[in-house]
């Protein structure tokens, strides 16, 4: 009997069936391999995730400080993992003034008006709530130290990243699209071929549906699937951004809140084996030199289980 074929749905935004055929197949064993040396997939257990990402920015603030130099993070939201950074730097006593932190991203809703600090739902106020406010007063930056994108300076937020210095340091990890930031493989504002694309800064656009579905998830929504809760639209940095950074960290480790299940094990194989292409953002750090860490939740084989329902 012939197998039953089908063409992945047209919301689907990477759909090339050879090319998924392929990534799915990439066994636990197989997924560190890579042409681009520059380009370094490590898999590590899952709870080291997060602290190679802790320790990775408490050393650099660590060692500009001693250096005697400006340190600028662009940084992801919503991320618990920065309250284990501010207790770092209180417990050592680093003075933290030389640190500026871009955010990478922010909400908005349907007419573009991106989110204000004080929404408790937004990523700026859990990057003040997990790290800022964490931080002994006598330790932090200016408040004027800690930016996200706003309705204001949308337009110029690449410009201001490259007045303070250009980025020494961006993480990320990719969304159930490939999504970087919320640099968006569907969304109409970041469409262009390839090498346009790489040249796109910030700009307000529109979330995938898919992405309203994962962020559904988060536990500032309630993990409850409330498609109607996450705004339609946010503020994102662009390609521009990431790849002008002077440093890169890609952590793939999601799971649903601790269990097997996992969105990122297929993305997993998709952002790091997959083309280089718009269609799937985060496949640009193939091209660059970048850190990626995956759990070995995400690296595990992809296959049936078929005591498995929802």
């Amino acid at each position: 009997m012939d197998e039953f074929r089908y063409a992945p749905s047209h919301w689907v935004p990477f759909r090339d069936q050879e090319v998924l055929d392929r990534v799915r197949a990439i066994t636990r064993e197989q997924i560190e391999r890579h042409t681009n040396p520059d380009f370094r997939i490590r898999v590590v257990k899952d709870n080291e995730v997060e602290n190679i990402f802790v320790t990775d920015m408490f050393h650099r603030i660590v060692a500009a400080r001693d250096e005697g130099r400006k340190l600028v993070f662009i940084l992801p939201n919503p991320n618990p993992s920065y309250r284990k950074v501010a207790h770092l730097i209180n417990t050592f006593r680093v003075d933290c003034s030389h640190v500026t932190v871009f955010a990478m991203d922010e909400y908005a809703n349907e007419h573009g008006d991106v989110a204000p600090v004080e929404w408790k739902y937004g990523f700026m106020h859990a990057l003040y709530d997990h790290l800022y406010n964490r931080i002994d007063p006598e330790l932090r930056p200016k408040k004027s130290q800690i930016i996200g994108p706003t309705t204001k300076n949308i337009a110029e937020y690449g410009k201001m990243i490259e007045d303070a210095g250009g980025a020494d340091a961006c993480y990320s990890g990719p969304g159930w699209t490939g999504h970087l930031a919320f640099i968006e493989p569907d969304a109409p504002e970041f469409d262009a071929p390839l090498d346009e694309w790489r040249t796109f800064g910030p700009r307000i656009v529109t979330l995938s549906p898919f992405t309203l579905a994962q962020n559904s998830l988060h536990g500032c929504f309630g993990m409850s699937g409330d498609l109607a809760i996450v705004p339609p639209k946010a503020a994102t940095i662009g390609p521009k951004e990431v790849i002008a950074s002077k440093y890169r960290m890609d952590m793939i480790a999601l799971t649903v809140h601790g269990t097997a299940t996992s969105w990122q094990r297929l993305m997993a194989r998709l952002v790091t084996h997959g083309p280089v292409t718009p269609r799937v953002p985060t496949s640009i750090h193939q091209e660059l030199r970048t850190d990626c860490y995956i759990s070995e939740s995400n690296a595990r084989n992809i296959e049936p289980d078929w005591d498995k329902g929802y």
